[in-house]
């Protein structure tokens, strides 16, 4: 669904893959547009309710969306053992 925004206002459009194991983040940051992707492991990202398609979140929520943690009950549950 299309809602009027403002890209050029530092906005990020999140995108969550159907079986929720994928993000997609968009954002314009005044030079040109950018595309952050991340996919978990284990487990998948919690998706907040969605009200007409959109949904606002504080950049707080959005910090534990992106490390796979349930804003909703902040607790890591899994890490993993070896990086990269």
């Amino acid at each position: 669904m299309w809602r009027a925004t403002y890209p050029h206002a530092g906005d990020l459009y999140v995108f969550r893959g159907k079986s929720g194991k994928l993000i997609k983040i968009f954002w314009y940051d005044g030079l040109g547009a950018s595309l952050y992707a991340k996919r978990l492991e284990r487990g998948r990202f919690v998706w907040p309710s969605t009200k007409d398609g959109v949904v606002t979140i504080t950049p707080g929520q959005l910090g534990y969306l992106l490390e796979g943690i349930d804003w909703r009950h902040p607790q890591r549950t899994w890490r993993p053992e070896l990086a990269g």
